[in-house]
């Protein structure tokens, strides 16, 4: 008799909110223009709009993956899902710069707590060896959802105009909820449709999520392994919020694309990232994740000091493409961490790195507006400061021993007690 695959379906909720959330985010990135026109907004104000979202999304993130821990993910997703959609529509109904700044902000909220969450559900549905890869597929699925986002706003838009847009988007949040409640459950055991034999392959996944950690959540977040992974995404967050934010007005304004050539192009650095995550997961066991991380954030490093020298919008955005691909190298590395360090607090480990993450969400789009606003719209003060970044990337990654990490916290005794 065959073993039943539901967790199978567990996954593809998981890739299908994958998608949808970077479509939702994204979209804003191609709207860019016409928000702006409508609403009379300086680069300045766009950058804090663009920069909102971030702003929320990190600052939500520990509490959602705290919350996700203790009540479980099938309650947390659903609302935050409905959260979020709610103000994608009402972002339609913006009417000036601050009234668009704060439905941004709301909307970062409810999107916060979304990956963590994702997460631990996949730690506890998936055993290691599945979940590896399955983070891959995710982290691939959010970077293909950016993707397609640039051509589908363009073509809202040209319908609909670009706040019926969102309220079409928001739409496919509430879809998603009516088919998660209907289909999923926490654990394994509580599905009707999982057999022994495929409880029996996930009673380690449903321990593991399950097992405390020594000293509770908050020496968890202090160890000095989780602070350097944090910084570390913050680094590749930095870079790689460029290309939901700002990639369209770079390539309109540096090298005279079109708003429909932008929509093309746009896709290509978010399909190389998503092919860079895919790689990741596949990569041999024996290679050490250290020396991937390393590499990657230095190829990453060296190809934003080319990128001002791109002499086309061809070679630019193959740079782009490049450095996309070696940066998400880094991704599902970085996320499969969280459940071998957090264990018990897999959720909010992983919100913790988020929340860096997305702090550079926040910090990025403004620091890139200020710097074209205070320059003359000079974009290679912009590229360099990511190279930076980036480099301080590969530094943290010479001390950052994730191997190390997972085998003392493992040897570690679980007391069980909360700070």
């Amino acid at each position: 008799m065959r073993m039943s695959r539901v967790r199978y379906g567990v996954v593809g909720f998981a890739l299908s909110l994958a998608v949808l959330s970077y479509i939702q985010r994204v979209a804003i990135s191609q709207a860019a223009g016409p928000i702006a026109e409508d609403l009379n907004l300086s680069k300045a104000e766009l950058g804090a709009v663009l920069g909102a979202f971030g702003l929320a999304y990190a600052a939500f993130e520990i509490p959602m993956g705290l919350f996700g821990d203790k009540i479980g993910v099938r309650r947390v997703l659903t609302q935050i899902v409905l959260f979020w959609s709610f103000f994608t529509a009402m972002t339609g109904a913006a009417w000036s710069y601050v009234s668009l700044w704060v439905i941004r902000f709301l909307f970062g909220a409810g999107e916060a707590g979304c990956f963590p969450n994702l997460t631990r559900m996949l730690s506890q549905w998936l055993p290691r060896g599945e979940r590896i890869r399955a983070q891959s597929l995710m982290w691939a699925a959010t970077r293909w959802g950016g993707a397609i986002a640039p051509p589908l706003t363009l073509l809202g838009i040209q319908l609909f105009g670009w706040r019926w847009s969102f309220v079409a988007f928001a739409m496919l949040g509430v879809i998603w909820c009516a088919f998660f409640l209907a289909r999923f459950r926490e654990y394994p055991a509580d599905h009707p449709g999982v057999d022994e034999a495929e409880q029996a392959l996930l009673a380690e996944s449903a321990a593991l999520v399950r097992e405390e950690t020594h000293g509770g959540w908050f020496k968890v977040l202090l160890r000095p392994q989780v602070l350097l992974l944090v910084l570390q995404y913050f680094c590749w967050s930095y870079v790689w919020y460029f290309f939901i934010t700002w990639l369209p007005i770079f390539l309109q304004e540096r090298h005279g694309q079109s708003a429909a050539a932008t929509a093309g192009l746009a896709m290509l650095p978010l399909l190389a990232g998503g092919l860079g995550t895919l790689v990741s997961g596949w990569i041999p066991a024996a290679i050490p994740r250290r020396h991937i991380a390393v590499a990657a954030f230095a190829a990453v490093a060296l190809m934003l000091l080319l990128l001002p020298n791109a002499g086309s919008a061809a070679t630019a955005i193959a740079l782009m493409a490049a450095i996309s691909f070696c940066g998400d190298l880094t991704v599902p590395i970085s996320w499969n961490a969280c459940a071998d360090i957090g264990r018990r607090y897999t959720a909010t480990v992983a919100a913790a790195m988020n929340m860096f993450g997305n702090f550079s969400g926040f910090i990025a789009p403004v620091v890139i507006g200020l710097i074209l606003q205070r320059s003359g719209n000079d974009w290679a003060p912009v590229l360099y400061v990511m190279a930076g970044v980036a480099a301080c990337g590969a530094v943290l990654w010479l001390v950052l021993d994730l191997e190390g990490a997972a085998g003392d916290e493992r040897a570690a005794p679980a007391t069980g007690i909360e700070p």
